[in-house]
């Protein structure tokens, strides 16, 4: 069995553990890390997992190292386990979740050969509903893309991908549900205009995404399709659906996801 260690026990770190639990995966094989007195240890007893506060004490012993920490706090991480995983037996894989680092970043901090795979999450892996893009460095081999892609679907969708795909990956999944929160807040403010209570228009938009969302995930459905399907001639929706085209939708959607791929792209710039 897989002795996975998570360096970092913030929201994705958290998610993450309880994924792999949820999987089947014994308590006993993962060893949480995190810096803040007291998080591990809150961790190890929430779900029986080992817990230190000190990075390589988790890592010296793991096949797989999730590294789960802030960006700007990645290569410290990094720099910490590289020395334990060097000396430890077999070849413990580096498996980042970091947005912006490239995986040559990633790399030159590490042993020579060391297997890195890096990471786009977004944050419904919360729910188990997350979405991870994952993209292999030059020594992980298909077999332990395969391993990395195995143990992140017990917490959601998997999507292989290669490096130069990930900063528009960043703008379309890793960013993606700031999006839909914001939409539903506009449909929310619209409903309380329109003279619902904020309540009901949040439970009305709510319910309405989810099951939308549930009709696209069908094979083979196409989203042009179904809004076509709901458009009636004349009717209510297509009056709707043209006044967001009037508005800029389109436009301001093209617009969010390139500010987000180039800001992706500056942040895996900065040395």
């Amino acid at each position: 069995m897989t002795r996975i260690a998570v360096i970092g026990g913030g929201k994705i770190g958290t998610a993450l553990i309880g994924g792999l639990i949820d999987g089947d995966v014994p308590p006993n094989r993962i060893h949480v890390a995190d810096a803040l007195p007291g998080r591990a240890e809150e961790l190890g007893e929430q779900y029986g997992v080992t817990a230190s506060q000190d990075a390589p004490t988790a890592a010296e012993k793991a096949d797989v190292v999730f590294i789960c920490v802030k960006p700007h706090d990645v290569s410290a991480a990094l720099e910490s386990i590289a020395a334990p995983l060097d000396e430890a037996e077999g070849d413990p894989v580096v498996v980042s979740m970091a947005a912006g680092l490239t995986l040559e970043t990633l790399e030159h901090i590490m042993a020579a050969g060391t297997p890195v795979v890096r990471v786009m999450p977004n944050t419904p892996m919360l729910v188990g509903r997350g979405v991870s893009a994952i993209a292999p460095g030059r020594f992980a081999s298909a077999e332990v893309l395969d391993m990395v892609a195995e143990l992140l679907s017990k917490v959601g969708v998997v999507e292989k991908v290669t490096e130069a795909q990930m900063d528009a990956v960043t703008a379309i999944s890793g960013s993606g549900p700031a999006y839909f929160f914001q939409f539903i807040e506009a449909m929310c403010d619209g409903g309380v205009s329109l003279g619902l209570s904020r309540d009901q228009a949040q439970r009305l938009a709510v319910e309405t995404m989810a099951g939308a969302a549930e009709m696209l995930a069908a094979e083979g459905v196409d989203p042009v399709q179904l809004r076509a399907n709901v458009s009636s001639p004349g009717g209510t929706t297509v009056a709707a659906t043209r006044a967001l085209d009037e508005h800029g939708l389109r436009g301001a959607v093209y617009a969010a996801m390139q500010a987000c791929h180039d800001r992706s792209v500056e942040l895996g710039q900065v040395e």
